[in-house]
Order: structure tokens, then C-alpha cells, then sequence
């Protein structure tokens, strides 16, 4: 096996892009002093940012190997967890490389390649961020290929012509695994001309899933399967108390049961290691746990504190005098709405494998930060990050709760303890209580109508917790300088640009237990609010619904895509604002990420219960690199949000996060999915966009709005529920 050799010379794009990250920092601590204004402009600047590769330049890191097989293996420096990104990824590099995809395999690259993304995997930026990267090193590796095969042929480099890995000229052929098998030192050529997309043959195809055969057979691709030889088991004791905090404990009765091998005794946790997890899980129930906590929390206490008003307000969007203008009452339109504590409730737990020797430390794990991952475990283990490998596996699920994997530190300790390799997982009701929560929020709205039926003036506030901030990825210095949680606002601001008058406020909330990332962050609740309001203006109005957003978009690039989506989903859906034979069509739209998206849903009441029959997409994520995985992913994403919108909530009961299992924790399922989920593509961008989860945004709202026309009652609050 042969890997090219890479100097600071090839990598010019990648400097750009980590000089341009940096760049922001120096922005946002120049404009601390006039901080108002800044921090407008760096909420819509990160409301439409579109976040690059962020990986390292120190060093050379390994992005492709060729084998003597002639087999490309493509070391991948996002995780796979359902959203394709290995498919998509392996077809952009096959049309530079001129090989087929099946040529290519597509890894985990792991910390010790050097090919580290440090904003991880999340965001809906897999392909969006690498669209352009991955395009200049697969073009760049085919020229030093061809260059090396010039000489092997005794030709020139123009002569030759490349097809599924085989070289030809000058009446000889070579394979890319001969070329590499003869070259011992690499000249890396100028970045060269990138194709033309018209001349790709992957991209923009619906290429079938590289890792299809692996989840099929049930090949041990995730973390739970992971095994290292001569492996012990772990297990720590967790409090189910929100805020306990660990004072100690007696391990008497636990050390001497059956299986138990070491009990492990750190400042901040407890931990056993067996010979079995059913062993470790037996001895770690013996365990009594000292545990201080200050307060016994209930439900009504955290609504209490999610309450617009609480707290300081931070304006994150503002276009003329709405403040203003909202002060007198007569005229004045107002409404509220609200959303629970949401859990991941993804099918994998959290955990790990570790194995820590003398002076390195490897680390098997599902996770989206392995960047963060490492440097965590070598700080506890107090080693350099160079001596820690972290190995990702495929994702049984991500959805944002992989953002911090700390689950790796305690996996490490155990296994520093016995000198040997412990896994150690979450088990399911530790899940559900340790879960970082999708935030509950409170929405407050106000408008006025003008005389012509359209939005005069428009309000909305949001009080949340925390989504980014507080998370391991989110740099410290934006605290401060920001103020407003930027996922907790993420869809929250007013996207009718034409409205004269309009203005976003967030109002943040410190929550006593943990709360970060979940699936398009604030935007299903956010938009839940403001698309429900916009449909109770349009009603006000006595407008069409469709026609009256339509009516408030500003004609620029943004504002075009948003009326391409919305007239699409209309036109596909037969939109009608009426009631017909018990069913009835309810709308909703939103951009995210620079990707907008319509839905229109065909809902109808069965025995007391929505049933959602229908719903249509209409989206615009620019390039679809593989139009069959970005429709997949918009049937997930619709899927996912009417769960959320429509059945989940947790809980707090007697100081502790409930219910703690599948079934209590109601979800959508198979029987309550829509029969149809039509999704019409756009592409009125130049290059990929976010996918994963601007499907998210409507679907609650355009739910909410059918069951109004249905029912004339307004759900201003999910989970949905008819009264």
C-alpha cells in the first residue's frame, strides 16, 4: 500500500479557509464596543454562514490512499451517521479522479492521518463544506498521477487518457496501483483546472449508498460494536438528579462480587471494570453514591423560568421602528406559543472503547467532535494530543448529542486503571438522563396589519436556553460579545424582507440541566412560532396563506429562492385554503442555513388524533450531488420534526429528567408516518447547500395551520394535541 507524500504547498485552499476562521475573531473582538450594532450584523452573518473545512495545516494529513489493488480508499474527515456524506464525498472525488465510485472506499479518517475537521461533523455541512476541497485534491492527486504515469510510459502527461483507474499512451497501459508502487517521492503540482459540472458523470446522479451492504448484513460498523482483543467491560455510576453533584462513595459491597476486576475511584466519578458488562452493571448497583444536590426541580419550576421577559433581552435583528410602532394596543395583533424539552432518543447510546498503555492511547467511538475527543482524553490522561488516536465508527445515530462524546475520558481512566482495553457504555435509562436537551421554549408575537391586508410592523421573541453556548465547540469569546444563544435563535429571525418594519429579540435562560445541539438546533421551534403567527396574519388579512407570504419577500437572490420553493410546493401540492371531504392543507416555510423550504401537509382527524396523510417539499439546497440522498434526507428530517412537533416531550419530576425509556418517551411511528412524502428539488445555487435539516423548520407549523382549518382550533403549543 502506497500513500502519497503531501507538503504546505498543496493544501493553499485549506490555509485560506482557517486564515479566513481566524479573521472572524479578530472581527468580532474589534466591533466589541459598539456591540449592539456588531451583534445584529454577526447574527445575520452566522444565520446564513456556511461553515468550511476547518481542518489543521501543520501538518500533512492523509486524505487518499491507492492500493496495489488499484483500490482509492478516501480517508474521510466527516463521520458517516445516516446522512450519506460517504456517498456523497466518494462521488465528487470519482469525478476528478476519473474512477468509478465503487473504486473508492470510504473511511473514518482517524486523528492519527492528520485529517481533522475541528468543527466536527454537524450542521448540514458534510458536502457543502468539502465541495470544494475535496474537488481540488482529487483533481490534484489525478495530475500527479498522471504526471508519474508520463514517466513510467515514456510519454508526455497531455498524451495520456485515464479511464476507472487504468492509464493509457503511447500504445501502453498502467493502473493507478502500479504508478504509486514505483514512486518514492511525490512533486505536487499546482491546484489545476477543476471539470466543468456538465462533464461530471456522479455528481448529480443517484448514485447508490457505498455503505449499503455493510447495514444490510449488519457488518460491526458502529460504536457499539466495537471490540479490542483481551477487552474488559465498564460501567460508572451516574446520579439521576438534575445538578447532583459527586461527593464520593462506598465501593465495599461492589469489590468483591463476581466478575469485578477493579473498582475505580476518580474525583468526579466512580467507576467499575468486570469481565462482563452484566458483571460491571450488577457491582455498579451495589455502589452507594454520596450524591449533594441543591434543589428537587419540577416542570413548572423550568416553564416558570422560559418565559419572554425573564432575564435581558438581546436584539438580533432589526429593520426600522417595530419597537415603536408595537407600543399602542389598538390594532395591535398578538400571540404565543411554546415547546417542550425534546431528548435525541437516537438508537445508539453513548460509549466507547479505550485502550491507554504506557504512552499512547486509542480510542474507538461514535462521535461528531473527534477533534475535541482527542484533546479531552489527553488532557485527563495527561499525554500530548498526538499521543491519543481516536478511531470513529459509524454513528447509530447523531443528531447533534455526539457534539461532546466526555463518555470517552471515563472509558480512558478505566481503562489506564487495568492496563487493558474497557468498554464502556451508557445504558438506556442513563441515556435519557444524561441526554445535553433539545431546550423547551416561549415565543411572543406581535404585528400589525396595514390597510392593504399586508405586515405593516412584525415582533418576535424567543426565551430559551442554551444551544451552542456552554457546548465544547463553541469558542468562549462569542459569549460575551454576541449575548443571544446563537442556536437557540437559529430560524428565529424574519425572513419577509419586504415587511417595513420588523425585529427579532432573544431572551436567554441558564436551565439547571444540560441543553445543546438537537437536530436544526432552535429552528423547528422557532419557526413553529413565527409560520403559525403568519398564518393566523394571513387569516386576519383575509389573504390566501401562500400568496400572502409571498406578497412580503424581498425580490434578491435569498428572497427568490424562498418564492421558487413556496410556488413550487404549491404547484405540486394543488394547494387549496379550504376544507375538502374532512381533509384540509396547511402551509409553512422557512430558510435555514441559506437552503429554503415549503411544506404543504394534507391533514385530517381520526378518532380525536391528527393523521397527516400527506406532505410536499419543495427545497433549494443548490447542487443535489446525489438527488436521491438529499430526498432521503428530506423524508428523515419530516419525519423526525412531526415527531417532535407532534408526540415528544420529556419531563422533570422530583428533581429527575423523565420518562427514561422507549414507549413513556412517545415518538412517531411507522403507523402515524404520512403516506406520501412528495419532495421537489430546485437548485438555484451554484454549489451544494445545507440538506439535513432545513426540512425540519415547517413541519410543525404547516401541521398546526391544517388542524386550524379542520378543527378552528390554533395549537400554539407541542406537542400538538387536539383539546
Amino acid at each position: 500500500m502506497s500513500k502519497e507524500k503531501k507538503d504546505k504547498k498543496g493544501f493553499s485552499r485549506r490555509k485560506f479557509l482557517v486564515r479566513g476562521a481566524v479573521g472572524i475573531g479578530v472581527v468580532l473582538g474589534t466591533g466589541y464596543l459598539t456591540r449592539s450594532i456588531w451583534r445584529r450584523g454577526i447574527a445575520g452573518m452566522i444565520n446564513t454562514a456556511e461553515s468550511p473545512y476547518m481542518g489543521d495545516t501543520k501538518t500533512p494529513p492523509l486524505w487518499f490512499e491507492v492500493t496495489a489493488e488499484n483500490q482509492i480508499i478516501l480517508h474521510s474527515p466527516k463521520v458517516e451517521m445516516g446522512q450519506g456524506a460517504f456517498t456523497g464525498l466518494a462521488q465528487i472525488a470519482a469525478d476528478e479522479l476519473e474512477v468509478d465510485v465503487d473504486r473508492i472506499k470510504v473511511v473514518h479518517a482517524a486523528t492519527s492521518t492528520g485529517n481533522i475537521d475541528g468543527f466536527g461533523t454537524g450542521g448540514s455541512t458534510s458536502i457543502s463544506s468539502l465541495w470544494m476541497p475535496m474537488r481540488e485534491l482529487a483533481a490534484t492527486m489525478r495530475e500527479m498521477l498522471k504526471n508519474e504515469a508520463a514517466k513510467a510510459l515514456n510519454t508526455s502527461p497531455a498524451s495520456l487518457q485515464l479511464n476507472n483507474g487504468v492509464i493509457t499512451g503511447g500504445g501502453k497501459a498502467i493502473t493507478y496501483g502500479e504508478v504509486v508502487a514505483g514512486v518514492q517521492e511525490w512533486e505536487i503540482p499546482k491546484t489545476p483546472p477543476l471539470k466543468d459540472l456538465k462533464d461530471y458523470k456522479f455528481v448529480g446522479q443517484p448514485v447508490a449508498r457505498v455503505d449499503l451492504a455493510d447495514k444490510v448484513f449488519g457488518a460491526p460498523i458502529f460504536g457499539m460494536d466495537a471490540t479490542m482483543p483481551d477487552m474488559l467491560y465498564g460501567a460508572v455510576v451516574r446520579s439521576s438528579l438534575i445538578g447532583a453533584k459527586y461527593k464520593g462513595a462506598d465501593t465495599s459491597k461492589a469489590e468483591g462480587m463476581p466478575g469485578v476486576v477493579k473498582i475505580v475511584k476518580e474525583a468526579d466519578f466512580v467507576g467499575v471494570v468486570a469481565t462482563s458488562r452484566m458483571a460491571a452493571e450488577n457491582a455498579k448497583k451495589a455502589i452507594s453514591v454520596d450524591w449533594e444536590v441543591d434543589r428537587n426541580w419540577e416542570s413548572e419550576d423550568i416553564e416558570a423560568m422560559i418565559q419572554v421577559g425573564q432575564g435581558d433581552p438581546v436584539e438580533i435583528q432589526k429593520k426600522g421602528d417595530a419597537k415603536g410602532l408595537l407600543e399602542a394596543e389598538e390594532g395591535l395583533i398578538t400571540a404565543e406559543y411554546k415547546s417542550p424539552i425534546g431528548a435525541h432518543a437516537q438508537l445508539e447510546p453513548n460509549g466507547a472503547v479505550a485502550y491507554v498503555e504506557a504512552n499512547k492511547a486509542t480510542v474507538m467511538i461514535s462521535t461528531q467532535v473527534v477533534e475535541i475527543t482527542r484533546s479531552e482524553v489527553a488532557d485527563r490522561l495527561g499525554f500530548s494530543k498526538d499521543q491519543v488516536n481516536i478511531v470513529p465508527t459509524f454513528l447509530g445515530g447523531g443528531f447533534g448529542r455526539r457534539l461532546h462524546t466526555p463518555n470517552a475520558i471515563q472509558a480512558a481512566v478505566l481503562s489506564k486503571a487495568v492496563g487493558k482495553p474497557v468498554k464502556c457504555f451508557l445504558n438506556r435509562k442513563e441515556e435519557f438522563q444524561n441526554d445535553t436537551f433539545r431546550p423547551p421554549t416561549h415565543h411572543v408575537l406581535k404585528a400589525r396589519l396595514s390597510e392593504d391586508g399586508l405586515i405593516e410592523t412584525i415582533e418576535h421573541n424567543v426565551s430559551s436556553g442554551d444551544v451552542m453556548f456552554g457546548s465544547a465547540l463553541t469558542p468562549g469569546f462569542l459569549d460575551p460579545i454576541v449575548g443571544a444563544d446563537i442556536g437557540a435563535w437559529r430560524g428565529g429571525m424574519i425572513q419577509y424582507g419586504a415587511i417595513p418594519n420588523f425585529r427579532a429579540v432573544s431572551w436567554r435562560v441558564k436551565l439547571p440541566f444540560s441543553t445543546s445541539w438537537w437536530r436544526s438546533l432552535g429552528l423547528l421551534a422557532n419557526t413553529f412560532a413565527i409560520e403559525s403567527f403568519m398564518d393566523e396574519l394571513a387569516i386576519k388579512a383575509g389573504k390566501d396563506p401562500v400568496q400572502f407570504r409571498l406578497d412580503q419577500i424581498q425580490d434578491d437572490k435569498a428572497g427568490q429562492r424562498l418564492k421558487a420553493v413556496i410556488k413550487a410546493a404549491a404547484e405540486k401540492a394543488a394547494w387549496k385554503d379550504e376544507v375538502v371531504d374532512g381533509r384540509a392543507m396547511g402551509f409553512a416555510a422557512s430558510t435555514d442555513a441559506n437552503t429554503p423550504c415549503a411544506h404543504v401537509v394534507e391533514v385530517s382527524i381520526e378518532e380525536g388524533e391528527i393523521k397527516v396523510h400527506k406532505v410536499t417539499c419543495a427545497m433549494d439546497p443548490g447542487i443535489a450531488v446525489n438527488p436521491d440522498q438529499v430526498r432521503a434526507q428530506c423524508e428523515g428530517s419530516i419525519i423526525m420534526g412531526m415527531s417532535a412537533a407532534m408526540y415528544e416531550q420529556m419531563k422533570v419530576k422530583k428533581g429527575a429528567l423523565t420518562p427514561t425509556i422507549y414507549g413513556p418517551y412517545q415518538m412517531a411511528l411507522m403507523r402515524n408516518a404520512p403516506k406520501e412524502i412528495d419532495v421537489v428539488l430546485l437548485q438555484n445555487d451554484d454549489k451544494p447547500g445545507a440538506v439535513g435539516e432545513p426540512p425540519m423548520g415547517p413541519i410543525g407549523a404547516a401541521v398546526a395551520n391544517a388542524v386550524f382549518r379542520l378543527t378552528g382550533q390554533r395549537l400554539r403549543e407541542m406537542p400538538l394535541q387536539l383539546v
